[in-house]
């Protein structure tokens, strides 16, 4: 299973969700980072310095990142999804089909309905 690190507004729902399912997630909460207003640039060094995919709603930042510095652990983008079981069981099928998330940025999208 992967190591994942939260930021600070993922869902703590989620995050319990995705520990369900088995995988390893640290929070920005956790590392007593959250109230710090920590830049993401400071979450993705961190979550990379300790092999961690960074799981995250701010999408368009981390793109950025991502364009300006490919060399990370990994960033797995979300959008949006309030039923938070079906955005961690997305994040899950993800995480299941790739061998590897270094310099890599995964999409996980809401359904349509």
């Amino acid at each position: 299973m992967a190591r994942l690190y939260a930021n600070k507004h993922f869902p703590a729902r989620a995050v319990a969700e995705l520990r369900r399912l088995g995988h390893d997630v640290l929070t920005v909460q956790e590392t007593g980072r959250a109230n710090l207003r920590w830049p993401d640039a400071e979450v993705l060094k961190f979550a990379t310095a300790d092999n961690c995919v960074v799981v995250t709603l701010n999408r368009q930042d981390f793109f950025k990142l991502h364009e300006t510095d490919s060399n990370h652990a990994g960033i797995i983008a979300c959008t949006r999804n309030n039923n938070f079981p079906e955005l961690a069981n997305l994040i899950h099928q993800v995480l299941n089909h790739e061998v590897s998330f270094v310099g890599r940025v995964l999409r996980v999208y809401r359904p349509q309905r």
